[in-house]
């Protein structure tokens, strides 16, 4: 069970490796945010769900900005009404 560490107000949790797969520009994407944050990509996965299941927004406007610099970089076109009609190409 997650318990709190005193003075800190952090909270102990136990993570797991897990194998998921996910549209490659997206990644790149979540890992260029990653860096900039200077957080790992699985630090940056469990905010992004947290907020979601509070049904808060997880980015900053100037988080947002640097995605939408991050998008252009990686060409990702993606968006949410395209995220229940994705299908997998050959893999290259």
């Amino acid at each position: 069970m997650p318990k709190q560490s005193g003075d800190e107000g952090r909270r102990t949790v136990q993570r797991v490796q897990t194998g998921v797969r996910i549209e490659k520009r997206l990644l790149k994407v979540l890992k260029g945010l990653a860096e900039m944050h200077d957080i790992t990509l699985g630090d940056l996965l469990e905010g992004i769900v947290l907020h979601a299941l509070e049904g808060r927004a997880p980015f900053s406007e100037s988080s947002l900005e640097r995605i939408g610099a991050l998008r252009g970089v990686y060409d990702l076109d993606l968006t949410a009404a395209d995220s229940h009609r994705l299908t997998e190409g050959p893999r290259s």
